[in-house]
């Protein structure tokens, strides 16, 4: 659909200074802000919604989008829904009942077809069709009114905005505005068209008349304890600024105009049909990164939760190195990483890298704690980075859904977005405190040789230390023998 007339999100776009032929961007660092953005969205969105996820859970978070979802469809609001369904079956119900409600159609992406209601009919399902259930959709896009979108690296769950006890998530999205967003909504229509994907009715019947789901819907979403209310951020942004939902009362929202693409694999990457190819690797999201990459004339920084750059990507940093750029790379140690496995496959590189002259440095449980700002925003709660960007020149900015694994490149679908822009650069950089790196230990070769050590550096001076932080022997001794159970590809 064109942009809503008449949308607030459309008129706060107009009056919001983009130039024409340009997009605007505006970086999301904080969870409470990306939070706020998308429930804004959801409430002043006035024509059409357009969800694309690889997971929504059943959570506080969860549970307010599915709510914002009905009461749009309750306005008049085109409501589609496009979902990986690997995670669906705790939230199956509620997508039921969802779908019931006039304007609303929910689909899913490369589904289950059989066991769909329980952990172990699935894993048989995944056993016997493993080649097709293997490719999931990693994509996460939001579109409202086709006016503004967010793109990022956040999934719709409590850890990714800093909601969750126990462990959250470091990460990273952009609100765009302008020339991107059509073509953010063309990419999601490729996907919600595609052989790919199937209505929800189309795989599994409702378990209950519509009027019955709708009840217990509402029972889950509009309780205050299962659902409770969030609030607007009070404080200014990192950056400065007010929230989405401040801003669109206030008239205008601050961009940085910029000029930039938007890419995402072929839907068909999950799997063609018999006698089709497969998409060819030019057509990736990982081929448009690395060619990007490759144009680096003086510094590249990757943040990636998940770093398993395989041989083909050790030879790329290499030609970088080789050409006198800078290249530094930020990702998870062991104890912090929710998928410890993958640290495994991170280190069959990590001796190599470094002798090539690549910076690693690995985010921590025990510095975040150390760290001002990372405590306060973390709390109690262990922190974990999950932001998937990158810096070319402090020019560029790549920011989406891939990681820089073999997984990404190879078994998931991704999108993301290039932004030629030096000043959204310096304010995700300086939100990041990239120059300061506080959180972090930085990974080095030891100075006699024969493995790595670890470089902890604070107002108190230098910490070193000679064993993987955090991680007992037996923590790597078992994640050690499951690694020899798991391809690489599969990270």
């Amino acid at each position: 659909m064109p942009p809503a007339a008449g949308s607030p999100l459309v008129q706060l776009v107009e009056a919001s200074g983009i130039p024409s032929g340009q997009s605007g961007f505006w970086p999301i660092p904080q969870g409470a802000y990306a939070l706020d953005a998308r429930l804004t969205l959801l409430r002043e969105a006035t024509q059409s919604l357009d969800l694309q996820y690889y997971f929504l859970a059943n959570d506080g978070v969860g549970r307010a989008v599915m709510r914002e979802l009905r009461n749009a469809a309750a306005r008049g609001v085109r409501v589609r829904l496009l979902l990986d369904d690997l995670y669906t079956r705790d939230i199956e119900s509620d997508l039921q009942a969802l779908q019931t409600f006039a304007n609303v159609e929910v689909r899913l992406f490369n589904p289950f077809t059989l066991g769909r209601h329980s952990a172990s009919g699935r894993l048989l399902n995944f056993v016997g069709d493993f080649r097709r259930l293997n490719h999931r959709m990693h994509n996460k896009a939001f579109i409202a009114d086709g006016a503004l979108a967010v793109v990022g690296g956040r999934n719709l769950a409590d850890e990714y905005f800093l909601r969750s006890r126990d462990a959250n998530f470091i990460d990273m999205d952009v609100l765009v505005g302008g020339k991107l967003v059509p073509e953010i909504a063309s990419l999601f229509d490729r996907y919600w068209n595609s052989e790919q994907v199937f209505p929800l009715h189309a795989v599994d019947a409702a378990s209950g008349a519509p009027p019955d789901l709708q009840r217990a819907f509402a029972r889950r979403v509009d309780d205050p304890v299962l659902t409770p209310a969030i609030a607007p951020p009070e404080e200014p942004d990192a950056m400065g600024e007010p929230p989405l939902s401040r801003t669109l009362r206030q008239g205008r929202q601050p961009f940085v105009p910029a000029n930039a693409i938007a890419v995402a694999d072929l839907p068909s990457k999950a799997g063609a049909r018999a006698g089709q190819a497969a998409p060819a690797f030019e057509d990736t999201v990982t081929h448009h990164y690395i060619d990007t990459l490759r144009r680096a004339q003086s510094e590249i920084m990757i943040f990636s939760p998940y770093f398993v750059p395989g041989r083909k990507g050790v030879e790329y940093l290499r030609e970088a190195r080789d050409r006198g750029v800078e290249v530094r790379v930020i990702t998870n140690a062991m104890s912090t990483s929710d998928e410890p496995i993958v640290n495994v496959g991170y280190q069959h590189y990590r001796e190599q890298l470094l002798g090539m002259g690549v910076q690693l440095y690995e985010l921590s449980a025990t510095r975040s704690e150390a760290d001002p700002a990372l405590k306060q925003a973390l709390g109690s709660s262990r922190g974990r980075l999950h932001a998937k960007m990158a810096f070319v020149d402090r020019r560029i900015v790549m920011v989406g859904s891939m990681n820089v694994d073999l997984r990404s490149a190879y078994s998931n679908t991704e999108i993301g977005v290039g932004i030629d822009s030096p000043e959204l650069a310096k304010l995700i950089l300086d939100a990041y405190r990239a120059d300061n790196f506080a959180g972090v230990y930085q990974v080095q070769l030891k100075p006699e040789g024969g493995g790595v050590q670890w470089i902890g550096r604070d107002a108190q001076g230098e910490q070193v230390l000679v064993d993987e932080p955090e991680v007992s022997m037996v923590q790597r001794f078992k994640l050690w023998l499951q690694f020899l159970f798991v391809s690489e590809d599969l990270l």
